[in-house]
């Protein structure tokens, strides 16, 4: 995105940049730089452009076709001590009035990626976003707004500088969202400018948002600093600190793993080390300045709360537990109620610079609420984006816990008909259909697809029930750690088109012709397949001439007891009750067939966990089926090789029933004890094929 120069210069580190290839209005200012040293010529993959005569520099930025699984998301390289260098470098020579930067850390885009205006809090240097900055802007054209220290302008002219950029991008790229990521002050701007502009495509992130000014520490805040002796000034900013965020998270950002013994000894030396800058609030926001901007902020969210009504645009709130200078929890969801389309996400350890602190993984979020789309309407193929390394591995299926409790096993089939550990006979080019059977709860899609992904660096995209993606936070809270994990995961809703799409772009896809009513059987049927007749998904795999892998997996009776199923909750008036009010409205895929495959409501069996065995999974012979494209419309051949499937299916979980007798780390307490005598928790032996 391009910004016009300011008529006076002003000199800036190399780690923010200017942007040449777009145009905006005459009243938005740019930033001008100072002659760039040698070793600036390039940084964190974007080029630099010292032309001669000139003291601009040039940020140049390629378009990337697509992201690729375990890309390096940049999460932990910058962290509060990188906020507070741009913050000085910004205020060093801060003249002139309020004006966008480029972050060069967000370096290479995607292509066709939208605009990401960014909106600073209180603090106005919009240096707030250095922890997701690489994230960012791998998936969207970042630019952060800038406030000078000594600037004034009022709530109107700040609006109209935003406002403005807005417009300008709309015009060039009307079918484009344009996103608005405000944090505490910022999201009232952003509230604001989406109330005047109901036609644009405009997409609300709000952290925090300060809209809860008047009942708020903000206001005393206000009192308290008109009446303190500017002598005295200095040592304010310690005082509120705690006030502000949680500084142990911050820390955490780049020490993330909390069971590193070395990362918890760090911690005190950190602490001492990072305390000074401290000091630095009180020359980002002296004490005239942060009047100012109290009294800036007042008029920002009484703007804002007037309009709320009005908003059209798409808003998600993240709002922190831990916030102590405001009501965040209960504000966003109020909001919620307030605005049309708005999503609420809560962090509860968190504080109120959230952006700053570990745990809030913004791009993520913002991936699992479906709020990331390149164009005027989403479309969860052309935008999904692969899980990052850093993603994954804080993922649950990455957790200690998660691998002594479940402790995946998979076996596959090659072409010669030998069966190996792991995932070799699984083909690497699509399209390849993953037929199998459901566990109780579906809880086998995790482990399928964190294998995949571990081992072959492919993502395994499961057709998913549709009504997963539109569980109400506010109601089923304890449901959202998993279905976000299922969305970032590459879950897609089932559908005939979905399904179509998929084998159309070769991706693989992972089926259960069983659905529901597999996933939540009832007591004594582990294993047991609930098919439909019709072979629709065999007929469409054979027009694309895909590959079929039918697999089978066990190991959940060694890991749930089944207490109360649906036929017990049946007769049990109050659980009757609260599963006929939980399937109101709600969509049953299988309506209109007959018998029991007819009856999939949704519901949560009663169970308790079990001392935990270990899970099994065993993928077939690869059925291939290029060159048999015309035999898409053949009855009696679908027919054979539908029955080919579910047969295959059958045998390799009985196959498993039968082999995993013979596992010698079956059980949890085999599994620790070779894990203390290897060191290690990947490859704990099982049983030979």
């Amino acid at each position: 995105m391009a910004l016009i120069p300011s008529s006076s210069s002003v000199a800036l580190s190399p780690i923010i940049s200017l942007k040449e290839n777009l145009t905006l209005p005459t009243r938005v200012f740019g930033l001008n730089f100072g002659v760039l040293s040698q070793e600036s010529v390039r940084m964190s993959g974007v080029s630099y452009a010292n032309k001669k005569g000139t003291n601009v520099a040039t940020c140049v930025q390629d378009d990337l076709e697509e992201l690729k699984p375990f890309w390096d998301d940049g999460y932990g390289t910058r962290t509060m001590r990188d906020c507070t260098e741009i913050a000085m470098d910004l205020i060093r020579n801060d003249g002139g009035p309020p004006r966008w930067f480029c972050p060069i850390a967000c370096g290479k885009s995607l292509k066709d990626s939208p605009l990401l205006l960014y909106l600073p809090g209180i603090d106005g240097t919009g240096a707030g976003l250095v922890v997701h900055e690489k994230a960012l802007g791998k998936v969207f054209q970042v630019q952060c707004l800038h406030i000078p220290v000594w600037d004034r302008t009022p709530l109107e002219g700040l609006l109209r500088i935003v406002e403005e950029t807005v417009m300008s991008e709309h015009k060039l790229s009307p079918n484009k969202p344009i996103y608005l990521l405000g944090e505490c002050f910022g999201g009232t701007l952003a509230l604001a400018v989406a109330a005047r502009n109901p036609t644009v495509d405009l997409i609300l992130v709000l952290a925090n948002p300060a809209t809860s000014y008047n009942r708020s520490m903000m206001q005393h805040l206000s009192s308290l600093v008109t009446a303190l002796p500017e002598e005295h000034y200095g040592m304010f900013p310690y005082a509120i600190s705690p006030l502000f965020g949680d500084y142990i998270r911050m820390l955490m950002v780049k020490t993330y793993d909390v069971n590193d013994l070395q990362s918890v000894w760090q911690f005190p030396g950190n602490i001492c080390k990072d305390l000074p800058l401290l000091s630095v609030v009180a020359r980002v926001l002296p004490k005239d300045t942060l009047t100012w901007r109290l009294k800036l902020l007042k008029s920002a969210a009484d703007y804002a709360n007037s309009r709320l009504h009005t908003i059209v645009a798409q808003v998600l709130v993240l709002a922190s537990g831990n916030d102590k200078l405001m009501p965040s929890k209960d504000e966003a969801h109020r909001l919620s109620r307030l605005i049309k389309h708005c999503n609420v996400r809560v962090f509860e350890d968190n504080g109120h610079t959230i952006l700053l602190e570990n745990g809030a993984n913004l791009l993520a979020t913002m991936r699992s609420n479906q709020m990331y789309r390149r164009f005027s309407k989403f479309d969860i193929f052309k935008d999904f984006l692969p899980p990052s390394d850093e993603e994954f591995k804080t993922s649950l299926v990455e957790k200690w816990y998660y691998h002594l409790y479940i402790d995946a096993v998979t076996f596959s089939t090659m072409e010669d008909g030998k069966i190996v550990r792991g995932l070799a006979g699984i083909p690497n080019e699509g399209p390849v259909l993953i037929v199998g059977n459901h566990m109780l709860l579906a809880f086998d899609v995790f482990a399928l697809v964190a294998e995949f992904m571990r081992e072959k660096k492919i993502m395994l995209h499961g057709l998913t029930h549709p009504e997963i993606f539109h569980i109400n936070p506010v109601l089923n809270f304890f449901m959202i750690p998993l279905t976000d994990l299922l969305k970032v995961g590459g879950a897609i809703p089932v559908s005939g088109r979905n399904f179509y799409t998929s084998l159309q772009r070769k991706k693989h896809i992972l089926l259960y012709p069983g659905g529901i009513r597999e996933a939540m059987h009832r007591k004594g049927e582990a294993g047991k397949l609930f098919w439909p007749e019709k072979q629709e998904f065999v007929r469409m795999a054979v027009r694309f001439g895909a590959t079929i892998v039918p697999y089978g997996g066990v190991g959940e009776d060694d890991i749930l007891d089944l207490h109360i199923d649906y036929n017990d909750m049946k007769r049990i008036f109050f659980f009757d009750w609260l599963v006929n009010e939980y399937n109101k409205g709600r969509t049953n895929l299988r309506e209109g067939m007959k018998g029991e495959l007819a009856d999939q409501p949704f519901h949560i069996p009663i169970f308790l966990p079990k001392i935990p065995g270990r899970l099994y999974f065993k993928f077939g012979k690869p059925i291939r089926t290029k060159g048999m494209e015309n035999m898409s419309n053949d009855r009696d051949f679908l027919r054979k090789l539908y029955s080919q499937i579910k047969c295959d299916v059958e045998k390799n979980v009985a196959y498993l029933l039968e082999k995993r007798e013979e596992d010698p780390c079956r059980g949890v307490v085999e599994r620790l004890a070779w894990q203390a005598v290897y060191g290690s928790q990947d490859q704990v032996p099982s049983f030979e094929p």
